[in-house]
């Protein structure tokens, strides 16, 4: 038996009490299933990592717009239709073989969402938010990120004012792939300037 599997003694796995909350709201009037299922499947299908994947995709298959975007990345986001609530003004920073730049929010969890989605537990997590800013080589090596000594790593503290988006370094062996293969090679952790992308 797993741990997961709710055994003697044990709490039930978490879908099943998320599920059996859902049901308590739904039944008291307080939640509209149809509703919470728009709201889902806006995080899941219009709201994520993969439309940040497809702005820096377009960035490495189109120079002029790569310089529009690390120009102004607030209006060149918007050009693919990517913009709301968390995105009125990103700012976005490109990773280079010298130069590497890693966000966080030290305040709460200011986070890009038209083009990242939810922040993750551990974008959220004190532990992150603290160490970061403090020693920021240590913490990347921790995600599995070991950058040389010789990089440079600048830390960009997210606000509700300006949010940051890491234009990741475009990995060797990708000059024959199409925008649509980049796509998903692009991790929100390297969004995020936790890591990096990897070849195919």
């Amino acid at each position: 038996m797993t741990p997961t599997d709710g055994g003697p003694g044990e709490a039930p796995p978490v879908a099943l009490r998320t599920e059996a909350l859902e049901q308590l709201l739904t039944e008291r009037g307080l939640i509209d299933p149809k509703v919470m299922n728009e709201i889902i499947t806006t995080y899941e299908t219009n709201v994520g990592p993969l439309n940040g994947a497809k702005v820096v995709a377009r960035a490495w298959s189109d120079p002029e717009y790569r310089r529009r975007l690390l120009q102004d990345g607030t209006a060149a986001i918007e050009e693919l239709g990517f913009s709301g609530s968390q995105g009125e003004h990103i700012v976005v920073v490109e990773n280079t073989a010298t130069t590497h730049h890693v966000v966080v929010c030290t305040l709460c969890s200011c986070y890009p969402w038209p083009v990242l989605g939810l922040p993750p537990s551990w974008y959220k997590d004190p532990a992150y938010r603290a160490r970061v800013v403090k020693e920021p080589r240590t913490v990347l090596f921790e995600m599995g990120l070991e950058l040389d000594d010789d990089v440079r790593i600048t830390v960009h503290d997210s606000t509700s004012e300006v949010r940051w988006l890491v234009l990741p370094e475009r990995p060797a062996g990708t000059e024959h792939l199409s925008e649509e293969q980049l796509v998903p090679l692009v991790t929100r952790e390297a969004m995020v300037g936790v890591a990096k992308v990897a070849a195919p």
